[in-house]
């Protein structure tokens, strides 16, 4: 295998009825948003990632959000089980998936639960947000899944946003970046630093110091190309409506041996 394949699953035909928890719901346009997640699919090939699409869930609102429905550290995938039940159907695809790509997988049991997208992982350091999707059980089995392998597992409490990544991402050198209205606590993060708007707060690390942002995030892109890196903007409007953001659009597994 290669180290670059990311996991994708297209929007279904219900992405309107999607869950919204800390945005008012706005009309989402289906047509746009296909658009949308194709030139998203776009940037990760022409960057150089494989991207593998997983069985559409087409009675799944939120299906598109596949980062939800698993986290993967060191070849190991840890099935999610959504704190909403009605996005739980969303993980079986995604974990023939896994299996088909050689991953071991495991399961968050019941009564934990776990979102792909409360996990933050910076080397060997996976913050976990304790939030309304993500509870303390499912904290508790992401460390005993983890820990043995080498992970340093440190719990986030979360109450503004959805999800941690959400409100912080990190960059290449480990930095976390965050928006500061929506990040309680920076002082659990060795270095944080504060971007201009909240969806500056979401970058995917495509390789050689290129960030895959949202194109609602021009300021934030400014100060990254200040430092150095080469921001790839993408347009998610349809996507954002639905509180989703560039990281909860496909699973990257960058561990995978060849």
């Amino acid at each position: 295998m290669t180290r670059r394949k990311a996991l994708v699953r297209r929007p279904g035909p219900r992405l309107a009825d999607g869950i919204v928890t800390h945005v008012d719901r706005t009309p989402v346009d289906a047509a746009l948003a296909a658009v949308q997640w194709r030139g998203y699919v776009d940037a990760l090939r022409a960057h150089g990632w494989e991207t593998i699409e997983v069985d559409p869930a087409d009675d799944c609102p939120d299906g598109v959000f596949v980062e939800d429905t698993v986290v993967v550290f060191r070849g190991v995938a840890l099935i999610g089980r959504s704190g909403a039940p009605e996005r739980r159907a969303e993980t079986t695809a995604v974990e023939e998936a896994l299996i088909r790509l050689g991953c071991s997988v495991r399961r968050i049991a019941e009564p934990g639960t776990l979102d792909g997208g409360d996990v933050l992982k910076i080397g060997d350091t996976v913050y976990v947000g304790r939030s309304g999707r993500t509870d303390a059980e499912g904290v508790r089995q992401l460390r005993a899944a983890f820990e043995p392998l080498g992970a340093r597992v440190v719990a986030v409490p979360v109450s503004r946003t959805l999800h941690l990544k959400s409100a912080v991402t990190a960059l290449p050198d480990g930095t976390v970046v965050g928006y500061p209205p929506l990040v309680p606590d920076t002082s659990l993060f060795p270095r944080f630093l504060p971007v201009p708007e909240e969806s500056g707060a979401h970058v995917v690390l495509l390789g050689g110091g290129r960030l895959l942002m949202a194109a609602s995030a021009p300021r934030s892109a400014e100060l990254f190309a200040g430092l150095g890196y080469e921001p790839v903007p993408v347009d998610i409007g349809e996507f954002e409506k639905l509180e989703g953001c560039v990281t909860c659009l496909s699973v990257r597994l960058r561990e995978l041996s060849a």
